[in-house]
């Protein structure tokens, strides 16, 4: 029997399913159903709730789109997991001073909740997970 397939999902991706004028809309959108279909274990960390609100909000100018993303994630069926003091010491792993300006500790956290998960994906379009050897949830659902 195949194990259930377990991706973490990241800010962009649930930035690229609310907004239509983003440029990952439709893959995301594709992706996503594909995960529905494989009856993949879908894991929302609290920072990539929090992350992808605050986009919404400060960048996109949607507090309806931030609500109603939060309120989402509240229902029983949502897989919101609680990031906690030992996921944030594990995400310096993958954090440094020197790291890019674009690989936030955001990222870093859902990276160190991916091993933690011993997930078999990361529902991202950011390069920054595949440098990490983390497949993406597109190349999991794509076979």
């Amino acid at each position: 029997m195949n194990k259930q397939p377990i991706v973490i999902v990241d800010a962009d991706a649930i930035i690229a399913q609310t907004n239509p004028d983003d440029i990952h809309h439709q893959r995301a959108d594709s992706i996503s159903q594909k995960l529905i279909n494989i009856n993949a274990q879908v894991i929302y960390p609290t920072t990539v709730v929090a992350e992808a609100a605050t986009h919404m909000q400060r960048v996109l100018n949607s507090n309806a789109s931030a609500y109603g993303t939060v309120q989402l994630m509240t229902d029983p069926a949502a897989q919101v997991i609680e990031v906690n003091k030992q996921t944030l010491v594990n995400s310096l792993k993958y954090f440094s001073p020197t790291t890019s300006k674009k690989n936030t500790v955001f990222d870093c956290i859902v990276a160190a909740v991916a091993e933690e998960y011993k997930a078999d994906a990361i529902f991202s379009f950011d390069h920054f997970y595949k440098t990490q050897g983390f497949q993406s949830a597109e190349e999991l659902v794509s076979g």
